[in-house]
């Protein structure tokens, strides 16, 4: 059964390392990330968020349910067009075990290449949410969080909140 990680365990300050074996176990795991992503009520999660130090995710586009397993995945491109929308994260919780949110700009769109889990090369334009998602979710990969993109005195504010929820 996967755990989630929660912020302020290392493990999702720590930069994951390159999958180089696509096998049984990173499938099943996939799969259970997939779950778990649904159970909670989310569009995304990356194996540090289950306490796994390894390049690979899981996401869903909203709009059109499709899930994505990717295995190395990489953006290749960012759109010049910033686009500042409401973020929150799995791993990130206030003191009502709800995720906190707040205002992440981030480029518009996205060119991501991956490896999905037959082992294929993808690559794809996305825009929108399902960007967002992919960067939100790639950043994690690298040991960052959606609250490194606040400003310093909207990072203490989500900051006191998380405390609070310890």
């Amino acid at each position: 059964m996967l755990q989630m990680k929660l912020c302020g365990d290392v493990v999702l300050r720590t930069v994951c390392a390159p999958v180089s074996n696509i096998d049984d176990d990173l499938l099943a795991t996939l799969d259970d990330m997939v779950e778990l992503m649904r159970a909670q009520n989310g569009v995304g999660l990356a194996a540090p968020q289950v306490g796994i130090l390894s390049r690979f995710l899981v996401m869903m586009d909203p709009d059109t349910e499709i899930v994505y397993r990717m295995i190395n995945p990489k953006i290749l491109s960012f759109s010049d067009d910033v686009c500042t929308m409401e973020e929150g994260c799995l791993s990130v919780l206030g003191n009502d075990n709800l995720p906190i949110f707040a205002n992440v700009s981030r480029p518009q769109s996205v060119v991501v290449e991956w490896t999905d889990q037959n082992g294929d090369k993808k690559t794809a334009q996305m825009s929108g949410v399902p960007a967002r998602i992919v960067q939100h979710e790639t950043d994690h990969l690298d040991g960052k969080l959606f609250i490194d993109y606040l400003s310093p005195v909207r990072r203490e504010m989500v900051t006191r909140k998380i405390k609070k929820r310890k």
